[in-house]
């Protein structure tokens, strides 16, 4: 039992560690121009609602039916309350002090970061936790690089638009290393609850998706628009999206 744990740990780490590398981005630029960042909040916002449905969503559904568990509760409903939440969080936030940089934008964008890292933590617990119970050392190894590869781009989908908001580049990096530090401590979890885990985890991923979604059409999507070339911001989120799930495809 104690080397499954162990496993997972280093698995959460190992994913984690991808996620520092992906927010260290930050540091390549010397100066933070509008076409650019812009560029990078639509390939960021790609990125997120690609993941949402293929990372979270379709494994949520998935999870859902060999539970024989109702979609409609489950998916549904987690799903809408996943974006409820940022709601709340939303106008929670609102009443922050500004000070010339949008703190609402940089805590919704590592909050709904930080809500997608838990499942995956999760996932990658209960993977290896299967392990006691017959289940692939392979498949969870495989699980975990997959995951570790995706958290490249969504560390930059942390740091980069928040350097964008005016923020230093070591809190920029700050913020995404703090959005993938609850994955190893959910692996952790998820392989001591294994059993129990896998009841509501098609609930935790849908949340998740939900707040994920909500967040890149509240703010990603509006503020890429502000750039003149509307029609290639918006063919550079197609890219996002297309390279996130040829990930999932292939490592998935």
């Amino acid at each position: 039992m104690f080397q499954v744990i162990m496993y997972s740990l280093y698995g959460g780490l190992v994913a984690y560690l991808s996620t520092l590398l992906g927010a260290a981005i930050v540091f390549f630029f010397k100066k933070v121009k509008k076409n650019l960042m812009d560029g990078l909040l639509s390939f960021s916002a790609g990125i997120m609602i690609s993941a949402a449905f293929f990372s979270l969503l379709e494994p949520a559904i998935e999870l859902s039916s060999k539970q024989q568990q109702n979609l409609f509760f489950t998916v549904f409903f987690g799903f809408l309350f996943g974006g409820i939440f940022i709601y709340v969080c939303n106008h929670l936030f609102a009443h922050l002090p500004q000070k010339g940089i949008s703190f609402k934008r940089c805590l919704l964008l590592t909050t709904s970061i930080t809500l997608h890292n838990i499942p995956e933590g999760l996932a990658i617990g209960v993977a290896f936790g299967t392990v006691l119970y017959g289940g692939s050392l392979i498949s969870a190894i495989t699980l975990t690089l997959g995951i570790a590869i995706q958290n490249f781009p969504e560390g930059s989908a942390v740091s980069l638009p928040i350097r964008r908001e005016g923020l230093s580049r070591s809190k920029s990096f700050l913020l995404g290393a703090i959005s993938g530090i609850v994955e190893p401590i959910s692996a952790i979890l998820g392989a001591l609850l294994v059993l129990k885990v896998q009841i509501i985890l098609p609930f935790v991923l849908s949340f998740a998706a939900g707040a994920m979604i909500f967040v890149t059409v509240l703010e990603l999507i509006p503020e890429s628009q502000k750039n003149k070339n509307k029609d290639l911001m918006a063919f550079i989120l197609l890219l996002g999206f297309s390279l996130m799930m040829m990930m999932e495809l292939l490592l998935g």
